[in-house]
């Protein structure tokens, strides 16, 4: 499994009313950014006690939770260099650990919808609809006969994974571990823990933290195979199979382009760049697709499964792997938009 972190590119960028001034601080900048995604963490957490046997509430609180971590965590790591480090670096690790931690549940039950929807539709003899087909040749008696027993059992797998991720949540969400968490988070919402490079003027020395994310982002972007992604579809197996073990440098694009995208909400306006969203979305699809493949696999290597089932999880697997390629082309066409020049 990949990043335990499985929010989408779909959530609202937090508000600010104006660009930097001349003769503001990085401090005053920065300072109220963090402090803000400190009040929407605390009032996550508030939620998530106040929801007791709600599952939608809970669920909703938990999401608050994780878009505030992943905020105050991205934004100390990118500007760490105006930041007080042996406060920020202790802090950041925290919260990626329970930002991941909370992703999990919902990781397993979105990929359950997922896989079941995709076994419905490939054992009705449903396509894609788009530009990259399922894998074709694939419908028949083998598939019908399998889907219910590879569904039945990708259940039980996920079903289970999915009960162990809650149980983890909620031990974390109870451990010493988070409390502390939660009481940095507090102090945070009050004090921001300045370097002394927090005191120089915003336009001078905010700029060049995010240029390096920035930079990242583009060297990233510019290792990955973006013409062979430029083909809406590659129906090759082994080009498949090839880029199972290549998912790694599309998942660490993925995360950098939200760290760019963290960066631009401290240094502008609240409006996202469509095209960004677009990317990041595409990137997010890549995601789900590529662990949805994987689990699978996984469920294909089950002992004494029977061929039919096998076959079903093959299937099944080749679809998602499909769903893959497609992300990849949709990114290189939002890249594209996203890196054009301005005319």
């Amino acid at each position: 499994m990949h990043n335990p972190d499985h929010d989408v590119t779909t959530e609202t960028a937090p508000e600010r009313a104006t660009e930097i001034s001349t003769g503001v601080t990085a401090g005053e900048v920065l300072s109220p950014y963090l402090q803000a995604r400190a009040a929407d963490f605390l009032r996550g957490l508030r939620l998530h006690t106040e929801s007791g046997a709600d599952t939608a509430g809970a669920e909703e609180a938990a999401r608050s939770l994780r878009s505030a971590a992943r905020r105050i965590s991205g934004t100390l790591h990118t500007f760490r260099p105006l930041l007080d480090a042996t406060w920020a670096d202790p802090l950041r690790t925290e919260l990626a650990w329970l930002s991941g931690t909370l992703a999990l549940e919902h990781a397993c039950t979105s990929r359950l919808v997922r896989l079941m929807d995709a076994l419905s539709r490939l054992s009705s003899g449903g396509g894609h609809g788009g530009p990259v087909p399922a894998a074709r040749g694939s419908e028949g008696p083998g598939l019908t006969v399998g889907a219910a027993r590879a569904g039945a059992l990708l259940d039980r797998q996920l079903t289970l994974a999915r009960t162990r991720a809650h149980s983890a949540a909620l031990q974390a969400l109870g451990s010493s571990r988070f409390h502390a968490v939660a009481d940095a988070v507090a102090l945070l919402a009050s004090d921001v823990p300045l370097g002394p490079a927090g005191a120089a003027p915003a336009l001078e020395v905010l700029d060049a933290p995010a240029m390096v994310v920035e930079r990242r982002l583009a060297e990233a972007v510019a290792g990955l195979p973006l013409a062979r992604a430029a083909h809406p579809y590659n129906a090759d197996a082994l080009a498949l199979a090839a880029g199972e073990s290549q998912d790694a440098p599309w998942h660490q694009t993925r995360l950098l382009l939200r760290l760019h995208r963290y960066a631009r909400e401290v240094l502008h306006a609240a409006a996202p760049d469509p095209v960004l969203y677009e990317a990041g979305r595409a990137l997010d699809r890549h995601r789900d697709a590529s662990e949805a493949a994987a689990a699978a696999a996984t469920a294909a290597r089950t002992p004494r499964i029977a061929p039919a089932t096998a076959y079903a999880l093959g299937v099944l697997h080749a679809d998602q792997r499909h769903e893959v390629e497609a992300s990849r082309f949709a990114f290189q066409r939002a890249w594209q938009h996203a890196t054009a020049p301005v005319p």
